[in-house]
């Protein structure tokens, strides 16, 4: 952690490029649902089988999630910037594979690549407020890149619509790929000019391996031409040759697929040679001995599981997959072994006493809150807008989203400026507590309220609430965290955030369902409603729409009971007597 002395412009700029790479990786979470549609079609999907196109979704999620805690412990070992170039690499690379997927397999293998490089992203920006802001100073730069964050939640929609006015959905992860490199190469060019704490570690810092860059690009090219079969050179009298089989029919075995093998293991080899390769594996003996690998590996299936658990489930309808049976044994077992793990481990993955203090542990407490009500907002918003005012248009419904997602990053950047001011657990409780009224009021909602923009008020007010809270528990978090573990604390934040929207989406989800079945029991028969017409009427038609209605309401509820919990916890456990996050 730095002192009071000014910090290094290009210090700056890398905390600035890192939160524009964040705000790209949110914001492809969002992109995807435009595209979905297309990309269902172009691996031989019809649109009704949405079911069997969710692992494009929960794939990127799987990625994101899994692998957290690894990341930020490699992050606090190995140092931010490494970790972040890395991630930025397997993000392009990810994007690549999917721009380039022919199949259902090859996206959702891109998809979940592309999850790992945009979680991996996180653990180390915030950690790195911590190392370059002392803890009286940190609210604003964390407001900032929190911010950023929920901004590219805000744009990813739009970016994903121009994209497409343009071009087919491929076009959306060619650019991911450019992006996700050039800001990588801004990287590596101020890797010099910032502390060697931050930047590097114990790692070398001499020039890097072009070579071995080179021939990385190379294979990468490589293997998106074989994955793509471009008709121009699949058609081509000469270039053709290079894409037939020599022998079989697959891709995997043309002239070109064998050509990129080989530039493959010339990388390889150049990496097992080069006195300052790209891929530092020299480290790897004494880096997979500090991480506890094995810990890592059984808390990544836990979560794994819990994330296909819940997110593949259809949020409208159901609860949980119809894999649960065999997914839930397979988390509590997991989880269950890296408990134990943790215990026995010499060097566990989360080391112990890292989140000895309460409002660390807190602070994690509160995020699993936060995420249990946000959640709520983001599906069943434009779900009630779907179901009222905007029948015919998702993408209109989907809008009414946006003035609610808009405020989330204003609050943000002000709930940092506010953290100088005001105490952590304070500022969280009045934040979660208009959150809280929000989803109340929401919970009043009839079939025309969205028609009148005073309704306006209450989707500000809930995406403030939501966005004040952001700084001022992650400062908390890392406030109480020594500097040692601030990235597996902060990828534990994130994991515990993740894992709250999952399970309470499925929590509302059910007590939704129940009051949807509870109110269409009521509902008369459509003869009687219709004076004994065939068809059904009106009158019908609003009774199940109120039904629907009512299911929302049930959930709004839950979530502001779940946002109530948070601001009562943020009292209770973010606060110290002895020691301020303010001071």
């Amino acid at each position: 952690m730095t002192s009071r002395e000014a910090i290094s412009p290009a210090s700056k700029v890398l905390l600035g490029l890192a939160a524009v790479a964040i705000s790209f990786a949110a914001a492809d979470t969002y992109v995807v649902v435009l595209a979905l549609p297309d990309m269902m079609t172009s691996t031989g999907l019809d649109l009704d089988e949405l079911q069997r196109a969710a692992p494009i979704v929960s794939g990127f999620l799987l990625g994101y999630v899994g692998v957290l805690p690894l990341i930020g412990r490699i992050s606090d070992l190995r140092g931010r910037v490494p970790v972040l170039l890395g991630s930025l690499v397997v993000f392009a690379a990810g994007s690549l594979i999917t721009a380039a997927a022919y199949n259902l397999e090859s996206i959702v293998l891109g998809r979940l690549i592309q999850g790992i490089g945009g979680g991996g992203l996180i653990p180390p920006t915030l950690a790195l407020v911590a190392d370059l802001w002392p803890p009286q100073r940190r609210g604003l730069p964390l407001g900032i890149v929190g911010a950023v964050q929920e901004l590219g939640s805000v744009l990813g929609p739009l970016y994903g619509a121009v994209v497409l006015a343009f071009g087919d959905w491929r076009l959306i992860f060619w650019l991911n790929c450019a992006i996700g490199l050039v800001l990588a190469a801004a990287m590596l060019r101020l890797r010099a000019s910032t502390p060697p704490d931050v930047s590097a570690g114990s790692a070398d810092r001499r020039r890097p391996d072009l070579v071995g860059a080179g021939l990385a690009v190379l294979t990468l090219v490589g293997t998106a031409v074989v994955m793509a079969e471009p008709d121009r050179l699949t058609q081509g009298v000469t270039s053709g040759l290079a894409f037939l089989p020599v022998t079989g029919d697959s891709r995997w075995l043309t002239p070109l697929a064998l050509t990129t093998y080989g530039l493959a293991a010339l990388f390889l080899l150049r990496q097992a040679t080069a006195r300052n390769p790209l891929i530092g594996w020299r480290q790897w003996p004494a880096l997979a001995r500090d991480t506890d690998i094995g810990g890592a590996l059984l808390l990544t299936t836990g979560l794994g599981a819990v994330i296909l658990t819940f997110a593949s489930a259809e949020p409208e309808s159901a609860a949980i997959s119809e894999q649960a049976p065999w997914l839930v044994p397979i988390a509590i077992a997991a989880f269950v072994g890296f408990a134990m793990r943790q215990r026995r481990a010499v060097r566990p993955l989360i080391p112990r006493g890292a989140l000895g203090a309460k409002p660390a542990w807190g602070a994690l407490v509160v995020s699993f809150f936060v995420g249990a009500a946000l959640i709520a907002a983001l599906v069943d918003i434009p779900f009630f807008a779907r179901l009222t005012v905007d029948r015919d248009s998702q993408l209109d419904a989907a809008l009414v989203l946006v003035r609610f997602l808009i405020a989330l990053p204003v609050g943000a950047v002000l709930g940092g400026w506010l953290l100088r001011k005001v105490p952590a657990s304070v500022l969280t409780c009045v934040a979660m507590l208009m959150s809280a009224a929000a989803f109340w009021h929401m919970s009043t909602w009839d079939a025309h309220s969205l028609d009148h923009q005073v309704e306006t008020l209450s989707l500000v007010l809930g995406g403030l609430g939501f966005g004040l809270a952001i700084a001022p528990v992650n400062a908390v978090l890392l406030f109480h965290t020594a500097d040692a573990v601030h990235g597996v604390a902060s990828a534990l934040l994130i994991v515990a955030r993740m894992v709250g929207m999952l399970l309470g989406i499925s929590a509302l989800t059910t007590i939704g369902l129940r009051a949807f079945y509870h109110a269409s029991a009521k509902i008369p028969p459509a003869a009687e409603l219709c004076d004994g017409k065939a068809t059904l009427c009106r009158a019908y038609k609003d009774a199940v729409r109120d039904a629907g209605i009512t299911q929302l309401h049930a959930v709004f509820i839950g979530a502001a009971v779940c946002a109530l919990t948070a601001a009562l916890l943020a009292l209770l456990v973010l606060r110290d007597e002895d020691e301020t996050v303010t001071r």
